[in-house]
């Protein structure tokens, strides 16, 4: 079968829904089939290649819009040779994207059997105008693909219940997931980093990680600051976004490493005392608490999408009430000053992730539904 996946942003951008389609492309082609990836042009991207993993990926002129958060497609895209790939079935990420409209439109003009999996709990857009516009905009986009009769699906049993906002009744659930046993090879792979010694961690110190888009949403600023109330802790972010300036201005203990290769990422989240994600975003289900699951690394988060599912209480992870800076140094120094309790709950969290959230479990899923899809057509 050849599958495509219409995915308004994709690698070397860093995200969980860039990861996700990575991963499920992937599996496809490991087991017998053909996956095409359509996505945004990105500036020294070619329009079309194939990658070493046997994706062949489509980029589309966009504008860059939100500074390339929301890329908008341009109008009349060259797609001839997308449609003359006879494609069997099209994944089609998240609700909200122009290229999301326009994929699922073109799907049920062309009859290509389809479905939509949605990464969000909450609307893009926050405050002013343009909460207003963009929420007028959500609910339009979700109309127009819910009108084309494709399934929709949830990474996570948050996503289903925030997809009733828009008229949507979930066909299920097709979490993110993570490769245990790729994950433990990465750790261990060469160029290998010893990441304590690079970041000067004192002897008797404390190695904090956190992994995302740094947008004010993610927490990355106040978990700095509450980081600099711990003598001794050092805070590891790997990421980029528009707040990497004022992270690198902060010093001290602060160390800004940018967008790291996945395997460095990896083994950060192995050598780290623990790993924070105090975000507000509309998470739908981060990728890096399962990561940091699978690499027995204590947690400490915020109640976001999918926690309730991988951490379903405080025996599985430190959770936050708030993330004012206080807040996270008091939580921070009572995971540190208890390191056994910590790794029981990280114990815990990876036996959790390893029955439930592997990719094996969500391509079989998608393998059924493409499957039934296809014999109905």
């Amino acid at each position: 079968m050849t599958f495509c996946f219409f995915t308004a942003q994709y690698l070397p951008t860093p995200g969980g829904v860039e990861r996700y389609t990575w991963n499920l492309a992937r599996r496809c082609v490991a087991a017998g089939h053909r996956a095409l990836i359509v996505t945004s042009a990105l500036p020294g991207q070619p329009a079309r290649e194939q990658d070493a993993d046997g994706l062949e990926i489509y980029r589309l002129p966009a504008f860059p819009v939100m500074g390339g958060r929301f890329p908008v497609l341009r109008p009349l895209p060259p797609t001839s040779d997308l449609w003359a790939q006879s494609i069997d079935f099209a994944v089609i990420q998240t609700r909200m994207y122009t290229q999301s409209v326009w994929a699922a439109r073109q799907c049920k003009r062309r009859g290509i059997p389809a479905l939509v999996i949605d990464h969000s709990t909450g609307y893009m857009m926050h405050g002013g105008l343009g909460s207003v516009l963009g929420r007028w905009y959500e609910h339009l986009a979700c109309g127009l693909i819910r009108r084309c009769g494709f399934p929709f699906y949830g990474v996570s049993a948050d996503v289903c219940r925030w997809l009733r906002t828009f008229g949507i009744t979930a066909a299920g659930t097709l979490p993110n997931a993570v490769d245990p046993e790729e994950l433990t090879a990465l750790a261990e792979a060469e160029p290998h980093t010893d990441w304590r010694t690079t970041l000067q961690v004192p002897p008797q110190g404390h190695l904090i990680a956190f992994v995302g888009r740094l947008i004010p949403e993610k927490g990355a600023l106040p978990l700095a600051q509450a980081v600099a109330q711990l003598p001794g802790c050092v805070l590891a972010i790997a990421g980029t976004g528009p707040q990497e300036a004022a992270l690198r201005d902060l010093g001290g203990p602060v160390r800004v490493l940018g967008p790291l290769p996945h395997p460095q990422i990896v083994q950060l989240l192995r050598q780290a005392d623990c790993y924070c994600l105090p975000t507000e975003y509309a998470e739908g289900f981060p990728t890096t608490l399962l990561e940091a699951a699978a690499c027995g690394c204590p947690i400490v988060c915020t109640h976001t999408a999918g926690t309730g599912e991988l951490l379903p209480g405080a025996e599985y992870a430190a959770y936050l009430d708030d993330i004012q800076p206080d807040t996270l140094a008091a939580t921070l120094r009572t995971v540190l000053d208890h390191p056994e309790e910590a790794r029981a709950r990280a114990r815990r969290a990876e036996e959790n992730l390893r029955a439930h959230f592997t990719w094996q479990a969500v391509f079989a899923t998608m393998m059924k539904t493409a499957q039934d899809a296809r014999q109905e057509r």
